[in-house]
């Protein structure tokens, strides 16, 4: 495992907007030219990018104006009442480096937060209470981000979200569709309701939808800065949100514990970035709380002990699906916040204990039954008392709600972000005034113990997502990450696994069909695999599919060509359609 130090930098280049192709294209969007990139699932998140670098803001500056915006379009997966990670290629130096916003538990949190008479909750009703309610990270991280590595300010980088929060944007069908599925939930709480209900209904899709709370809170940001957020009114409405749920007449949810001082006290990390070798390129990931990185890496590892490139492309999936599940199995035993328990990186990353993992899979022949967690201690060099592997457990109830961002600037900076605020539509309490939707971020947590993920006060809670940067010869060769709950980690194994061994170029690497195998007896799979020559392949082999099939993923990605070109790539049918754009459009 290497870490490498990173220090900032302020780049950037201005030349004109190209879209990507429209959505009725066979495949994903995609643009490709010169000058900065980005993709994203929502075009005025896209577009939103595109002004800052035209403006003269770097790749970081860019990020964030994306993510501003996506917190108005795409409110259900992401916003300022959640957290993430970012992780940034600075070109000045070579450097990677990331930005730890996940949410932290409040100091008032013990383990038995979400046991009653010694037994777990019901997860839904533990979604929609202030209890869930993680102390967000979001514009925390975004201050970071601009103070150490852009160039430009809040009142800048928010410009672009407040003007489609002030003006408004028509709600899309996919929009319609995800407050159709949480109707339930957000009758609750009038705040959300006020929003995106009509007579108790999904806004129709043409609506256009303004937010004025959000542009509100957007405002204060950019006139007073972080601090903003967390200290003065909008800390003291979230607070009393989350205290006392500000419910319809009739419901009850639970309250949390959150204070002025959990606000005041939040801190993101600026933490090392895992990294792993794979054919040739660096792979760099994020490292604990988020699970994503070692497990994606874990996973490469295990793979890259086979000539995928001369096999058949069952084989290859085969060997892909059961490298998942034994990664899983480990992510399962020992991932959490490193600031509470030794998580053994080190072992989980070697290539020797790869080699151990290996020895486990069999061609051409699934596994029968959930794979045990290895030993990794045996493979870092480590003093301290280990924590032993821990008996197999099924994996913990994730959402699949999240969002992911790409964007490279002219310098060549690259910034990978996901963040979210966990279920569509986080616990469903928007903070009344100000226009967005608080997380349910703690229910990410384990509910019960032993197990290194359970709730404690101040700590956060394991994350599956992983932006993820590849380099090759030293330089960006590609960027990917996928929202997705649990799913995230085997969308991006399984596209870089489409795009290095199978030859894919990164579009169709993207559009292919997904396969989730996550330490369960079924694998997930998208609607319209089942019966499919590709399906029956691998049920030859002993591969199961689980019922209720949907979407996994929205994947958004870079690549930089030799030319130098970067082509950029969004989703064309999942989560809607995304959009994808470049400063100047490639010859």
């Amino acid at each position: 495992m290497i870490f490498q130090p990173c220090s900032p930098t302020a780049c950037f280049f201005t030349l004109a907007i190209v879209l990507a192709a429209p959505p009725s294209r066979a495949g994903p969007p995609v643009a490709i030219g010169t000058g900065g990139a980005v993709a994203t699932v929502s075009e005025q998140a896209s577009k939103a990018a595109m002004a800052i670098l035209n403006k003269g803001g770097n790749a970081v500056d860019a990020a964030v104006a994306a993510a501003a915006t996506l917190g108005v379009t795409d409110p259900f997966s992401c916003g300022i009442g959640g957290g993430g990670f970012m992780m940034i290629y600075l070109a000045d130096g070579k450097r990677v480096i990331t930005i730890d916003h996940r949410e932290s538990a409040p100091a008032a949190f013990t383990p038995a937060v979400f046991l009653q008479n010694g037994k777990e909750i019901d997860f839904d009703l533990a979604v929609a209470s202030g209890a869930a309610v993680g102390v967000p990270g979001t514009v925390r991280g975004w201050h970071d981000a601009l103070e150490r590595y852009g160039t430009m300010s809040f009142r800048q980088v928010l410009a672009p979200a407040i003007d489609v929060a002030d003006k408004g944007f028509r709600v899309s069908e996919n929009f319609n569709h995800l407050v159709a599925m949480n109707v339930d939930k957000f009758t609750l709480f009038p705040a959300i309701s006020a929003l995106y209900l009509k007579d108790g209904k999904a806004l129709p899709a043409g609506t256009t939808l303004r937010n004025p709370g959000m542009a509100k809170a957007y405002r204060e940001l950019a006139a007073r800065g972080y601090k903003a957020f967390y200290d003065g009114p909008m800390a003291r409405a979230m607070v009393d949100a989350v205290t006392r749920p500000p419910t319809a007449a009739g419901a009850a949810v639970r309250g949390g514990r959150m204070t002025m001082a959990d606000l005041a006290n939040y801190e993101s990390r600026i933490r090392q970035p895992l990294h792993t070798t794979y054919r040739g390129f660096d792979i760099y990931g994020m490292p604990p709380p988020s699970s994503g990185g070692s497990t994606v890496a874990a996973a490469l590892n295990i793979l890259e002990g086979y000539e995928l490139k001369a096999m058949a492309r069952a084989d290859v999936e085969h060997l892909y699906l059961e490298a998942s599940r034994l990664s899983f199995a480990d992510r399962n035993a020992y991932l959490g916040d490193p600031e509470y328990l030794d998580v053994p990186l080190a072992g989980l990353l070697s290539k020797e204990y790869a080699a151990s993992r290996r020895t486990q899979i069999r061609s051409r022949q699934a596994m029968a039954a959930a794979a045990a967690p290895g030993d990794p201690y045996l493979f870092q060099n480590d003093p301290s008392v280990p924590l032993r592997p821990q008996p197999a457990r099924a994996a913990l109830r994730e959402s699949a709600h999240t969002t992911h961002l790409t964007v490279s600037d002219r310098a060549g900076n690259v910034v990978s972000y996901t963040f979210t605020i966990e279920s569509w539509g986080g616990s469903g309490i928007t903070v009344p005034g100000y226009g967005f939707i608080l997380n349910n971020e703690m229910t990410d947590f384990d509910f019960s113990g032993p197990h290194p993920n359970v709730p404690e006060a101040g700590k956060r809670p394991r994350s599956s997502m992983a932006p993820t940067i590849a380099l090759k010869n030293g330089k960006p060769a590609f960027s990917i990450g996928s929202p997705g709950g649990s799913t995230i980690i085997t969308t991006v194994l399984q596209t870089i696994v489409n795009h290095v061994d199978l030859g894919m170029p990164m579009d169709q690497a993207v559009n292919a069909p997904r396969l989730s195998q996550r330490n369960a007896g079924a694998t997930d799979v998208e609607p319209g695999f089942a019966g499919s020559a590709q399906a029956t392949a691998l049920q030859r082999f002993g591969h199961q599919w689980a019922g209720a099939p949907e979407p996994i993923g929205a994947a958004n990605a870079l690549v930089f060509n030799a030319d130098g070109t970067v082509t950029a790539v969004s989703e064309g049918k999942r989560h809607g359609v995304g959009t994808a754009l470049v400063q100047r459009r490639g010859h």
